[in-house]
């Protein structure tokens, strides 16, 4: 997951790539990167555990402690 117009920082992380599978796809194949300093959040994780669901209810539990919404 990269912030939105970060795809220059993004491809100046990339080194190396190789193809790992559908090669005859092209573009749409799928690559294995070698990166460094790669700016980027992962959105999910090897479990399954995906950043866009769960972070709105962290963040939902921690401004209700907080008391930083009041009702409207």
């Amino acid at each position: 997951m990269a912030v939105g117009g970060a795809a220059y920082l993004v491809a100046r992380a990339i080194k190396g790539s190789k193809v790992v599978g559908f090669a005859d796809l092209g573009m749409e194949a799928i690559y294995e990167f070698e990166v460094s300093d790669f700016p980027v959040t992962v959105a999910v994780d090897s479990a399954g555990e995906n950043v866009h669901q769960l972070a709105p209810l962290v963040w939902r539990d921690k401004i209700a402690r907080e008391g930083l919404l009041t009702p409207a």
